[in-house]
């Protein structure tokens, strides 16, 4: 596996993540980037197989993991309250599976009793 995955794989995935959080009535802009991508090779101590892990460092992070079989897990925070639930927050996104043909939700919060 190289160190950089297909650039048209991670826009997919980038997307996607946009995607899951426009479902919610919400908008984080045009994040996140294909640019913001830092990747390195990560070995599996079980199956000693070779995984591309990204991660985006900014306002707002996140995670992007390629598998040898082509599989996808991505993470994004997203941090904006829930547009139904005041006592909620939409705390990330995610998205997995085989591009196209992603799968996603969102991750809720609650803001703590006072």
């Amino acid at each position: 596996m190289s160190g950089v995955p297909p650039a048209e794989l991670v826009a997919s995935v980038c997307t996607a993540l946009r995607n899951e959080v426009a479902k919610l009535g919400l908008s984080i802009g045009d994040e996140p980037g294909p640019a913001a991508l830092v990747f390195a090779e990560v070995v599996d101590p079980y199956s000693q197989e070779v995984s591309l892990s990204g991660s985006w460092q900014g306002q707002r992070a996140g995670t992007l993991t390629v598998f040898p079989d082509g599989r996808v897990f991505a993470e994004y925070q997203v941090l904006l309250p829930h547009p139904q639930d005041a006592q909620r927050y939409v705390e990330a996104v995610q998205v997995w599976g085989r591009p196209p043909a992603l799968r996603g939700e969102a991750v809720f919060g609650e803001f703590a009793a006072s």
